[in-house]
């Protein structure tokens, strides 16, 4: 049997089509297809179906969803109840994005051993698989949480199979085509170096340095960077006229070779942008300076705090700006996949080792930059217990970090097994690490708290992101839009997204939209911007039981003491106490005191937003028969 996912959803038998009736059946079938094997949850599944409105009935439509696909699939592929979701087992069919995959990574070995022609064609018969945009006949919910992954897999075989076609000394052939796809992906700095080179190459100088004109000033105006490295170098390149030949060497990854033009070395550096917009924060920002500052004692920190609200930024931000105190590079990687589940940390650490220019990882070919977001290893040299295991991954892992003056942001890192394996060897590296507030017992006594931000700073940043004009116009609004965001930047960020891209829209219309705590969420999201999928993943990533949050949110917004808790949900004392120390620790739930009040017995209060994200949760219904549901 056959799968296709690289373009509408589709299944086929010998050859025939299986017809698939209505969106949400194919997506059901992608989602497990796309967990490869792991188990998916309900909870995921009815997230992508309905997103944030599930049904009351949404266990026994899943379920009916399911017993449909086993009916069209079985006997070649089963589907099975493993609680608390389903799994697909497909045997030996066909999956076009596993084919992609593996063609994919045989055409990237092909061109680190300069087999250029074996590479070209590899990769374009990986690129031959894409029938138009992946997963098309789904459900937005799906193809928002999957497509950047995707197209960055695609855009980097293209770009692959570009450095392949260059070497051969095709640049004529390609200039065409590169033309498009700097259209196509006008912030991709490979592939607009690339252009330039083949201009060169065509006698076309000038427009070669045209190219890289509009990339800087696309740069600046989109993410308010300057040009890294590899295009800066072509540009050089360009300008002294070492362009003009195809290279003699096979290319190698930035981050261990100079970019065309330059000779050396070049550190590692795997650091996302800098957050363009950064308010506020100031004595915390300080603080994690002082921390990655040569002389420092100990140069392990902790950043914790609810989803959304700028851990990630202010861990960015303090990275760039001592960027000068780690000549030996910076390396930044998220080891968890969207929805807060763990990456497998050989996956993790290859991808550090690879950056770090371990010859003998990077030969293997694994495939372990998480492009299509699964969190498993799809590399060769790794599965099914091949090639080396977390150990020799560890040891590798500590003997080329140690004594180098490096950074290494973890983010997401949900426990202390996993940070364990991650953590660089000796004392020289600095580690910032972004996670749950019980990995201080791992890290160190140097953990920082990233709160909401105050009223004035959530001002500023909302009039960042729509126009101090705007804000200035209906400021009453405006006050009433960071007080329904509670101060999370990422949900201010979303709410001024959301009015810049309608400029028609006022902010009292998106206050009067975000009045309700039901509907907040769900207008707290636009683009690939989603306070509720980011509270989901924290609270996945924390391991808080959506249940325990659900029971909480009875208590409201107000201020109330573990003897209120106790009473209203009927729990003892003890266990009231023990469920919000737990919410605490993982930023859900604040203390707080209220105005004119001293009580000796602490206080607390869930977050408003978290307040919402707990009314939205459904209520889980047992079923004994599946509920017949249309397509």
């Amino acid at each position: 049997m056959d799968f296709s996912l690289l373009g509408p959803v589709e299944a086929r038998r010998d050859g025939r089509p299986i017809g698939l009736s209505g969106t949400k059946m194919r997506t059901l079938l992608a989602a497990l297809l796309i967990a490869r094997g792991r188990v998916v949850p309900d909870s995921r599944l009815s997230w992508l179906l309905w997103g944030v409105c599930p049904p009351t009935t949404m266990n026994a439509q899943i379920y009916t969803y399911v017993s449909r696909l086993r009916k069209l699939l079985e006997p070649e592929v089963t589907i099975a109840r493993r609680a608390p979701g389903y799994v697909i087992e497909t045997g030996d069919s066909r999956i076009d994005v596993v084919e992609f995959e593996r063609l994919e990574r045989a055409g990237r070995a092909a061109l680190r051993a300069a087999r250029y022609e074996e590479a070209g064609a590899l990769l374009g018969r990986a690129l031959d698989l894409w029938r138009g945009p992946a997963l098309a006949n789904t459900t937005e919910l799906l193809v928002e949480q999957e497509e950047s992954h995707w197209e960055e897999g695609r855009a980097a075989a293209l770009e692959n199979r570009v450095e392949a076609c260059l070497a051969l000394g095709q640049h004529q052939q390609l200039t065409a085509e590169l033309v498009r796809l700097v259209g196509d992906f006008p912030l991709r700095e490979r592939m607009r170096a690339q252009l330039m080179t083949a201009l060169c190459r065509s006698g076309r100088q000038a427009d070669a340095l045209r190219v890289f004109h509009e990339g800087r000033r696309v740069l600046a105006d989109e993410l308010g960077v300057d040009p890294g490295a590899e295009l800066t170098g072509t540009y050089q390149a360009v300008l002294d006229g070492s362009l003009g030949t195809a290279p003699a060497e096979p290319p190698a990854r930035a981050a261990a070779t100079a970019p065309p033009g330059l000779a050396g070395p070049v550190a590692p550096s795997s650091l996302p942008p800098d957050t363009a917009t950064f308010i506020g924060r100031r004595r915390e920002l300080a603080a994690l300076q002082a921390l990655l500052a040569p002389g420092s004692p100990v140069r392990r920190g902790l950043i914790t705090g609810m989803g959304g609200v700028g851990k990630t930024a202010l861990a960015l931000r303090a990275a760039h700006t001592s960027r000068g105190h780690f000549p030996d590079g910076q390396l930044y990687v998220d080891v968890a996949d969207r929805d807060g589940a763990a990456r497998d940390p050989r996956v993790v650490l290859v991808q550090l080792l690879s950056a770090l220019g371990d010859p003998a990882v990077a030969g293997e070919g694994a495939y372990g930059d998480g492009a299509y977001g699964t969190g498993v290893l799809s590399g060769a040299a790794l599965g099914a217990g091949r090639g080396p295991g977390l150990d020799e991954l560890v040891r590798r892992y500590r003997a080329r970090t140690a004594g180098r003056r490096l950074l290494v942001v973890l983010d997401n890192v949900s426990g202390p097994e996993q940070l364990a394996a991650l953590l660089p060897g000796g004392e020289e590296p600095a580690v910032l690490v972004i996670g749950h507030a019980h990995l201080a017992a791992a890290i160190g006594p140097h953990t920082t708290v990233v709160e909401p931000l105050a009223d004035d700073d959530g001002l500023a940043l909302l009039a960042a992101a729509v126009g101090a004009e705007r804000v200035a116009e209906d400021l009453a609004a405006a006050r009433q839009i960071v007080a329904y965001c509670g101060g999370v930047p990422l949900a201010l960020r979303t709410a001024g997204a959301r009015l810049a891209a309608r400029p028609h829209w006022s902010p009292a219309l998106l206050a009067g939209r975000l009045a309700a705590p039901a509907d907040r969420l769900r207008e707290l999201r636009f683009g690939g911007l989603d306070m509720f999928r980011s509270l989901r993943s924290w609270l996945r990533l924390t391991g808080v039981a959506e249940d325990d949050l659900r029971r909480c949110s009875v208590l409201g917004e107000r201020v109330f003491s573990a003897a209120t808790a106790a009473a209203v949900l009927d729990l003892p004392h003890v266990l009231a106490e023990d469920l919000l120390e737990r919410l605490a620790d993982a930023s859900l739930m604040d203390p707080a005191e209220p105005v004119g009040v001293v009580s000796a017995a602490p206080l607390y209060r869930l977050h408003r937003l978290v307040f919402c994200y707990a009314r939205a949760l459904p209520v889980r219904i047992p079923f004994d028969a599946p509920v017949p549901v249309a397509s």
